[in-house]
């Protein structure tokens, strides 16, 4: 089964090589930056909303949720209220130059907290907007700062034919991985995730690059049930695509849920996972008496 996900995702259609003609990911990190400073200036609710396209998710409370419901337009900018504070450290972006992300720091009030983790997408007129944000609860206290510039992930010089190619060969090889995780998550991610990707598992810091993968997988539980990706998008390019789906597993008797969130690219060997997160479930409410 294991060899089989390197075969399917090295094999996952041929892959067409491209020229990057709009990817540096300098515009999306500018987008991030702003969008951070409203936060500052016009409070979560509005800077939120004034960033995110209409139909952009969140995971909240155990469910994907739109924007829309999730903050008022309304909102009256309090100066009083704790600061939320984030940056990036590491950006991307597709080769045809309309999906990227950025991930990096939050610091809630005075506290580094959290780990943000954006994906964004260039709009008709231009401007960026974020379609999906979400992140894990971990210290941040060893992240680079603000005014250290992010490290690039490399963009990519093969992709599939179109965005609905590229989500195609991305489904097929989620299938795949949800198959090996559900007897072993570690051996199954392992031949998957990109060299230089990251994975985020929560208390844990961010796991970069391949030496610190099978430790942060390891705190993971043994094995997942992983759903078909649910929601999620690719570039125009065919070479950068993100998925979100749910995730279920055991901890001793009990159950427990979630979602992934991840990020795959497209690259000579076929498709590497160059990003992946689990956002877990709030525990039930105790039980009334």
């Amino acid at each position: 089964m294991f060899r089989l996900i390197v075969l399917f995702a090295a094999v996952c259609l041929a892959a067409t090589p491209v020229r990057a003609q709009s990817a540096d990911p300098a515009p999306v990190i500018a987008a991030e930056r702003a969008f951070a400073a409203d936060a500052l200036t016009m409070g979560v609710d509005r800077s939120f909303l004034k960033w995110a396209t209409p139909d952009a998710v969140m995971i909240v409370d155990g469910a994907p949720q739109r924007v829309g419901d999730l903050f008022d337009a309304a909102a009256v900018f309090d100066p009083a209220a704790p600061t939320l504070v984030w940056w990036p450290n590491w950006a991307g972006i597709a080769a045809s130059g309309d999906l990227g992300f950025t991930t990096g720091g939050v610091e809630v009030g005075g506290g580094r907290t959290g780990h943000y983790f954006t994906i964004w997408a260039r709009q008709a007129d231009g401007t960026w907007r974020w379609v999906y944000d979400g992140g894990v609860n971990a210290t941040s206290a060893d992240v680079p700062g603000a005014d250290i510039e992010p490290d690039i992930l490399p963009t990519s010089t093969v992709a599939a034919s179109s965005a609905e190619a590229a989500m195609g060969e991305v489904r097929a090889v989620e299938a795949v991985l949800a198959a090996a995780a559900a007897d072993d998550q570690k051996a199954a991610h392992l031949p998957l995730l990109a060299p230089d990707g990251r994975i985020y598992v929560e208390p844990l810091a961010p796991a970069i690059g391949a030496a610190a993968f099978a430790k942060a997988l390891d705190a993971w539980p043994k094995a997942f049930d992983f759903s078909a990706p649910m929601g999620g998008g690719a570039s125009s390019a065919g070479d950068l695509a993100w998925t979100y789906g749910r995730a279920l597993w055991k901890d001793g008797e009990a159950g427990r849920s979630g979602y992934y969130v991840r990020l795959w690219q497209k690259r000579t060997t076929g498709w590497v996972l160059a990003f992946a997160q689990l956002i877990i479930d709030p525990p039930p409410p105790p039980a009334q008496g």
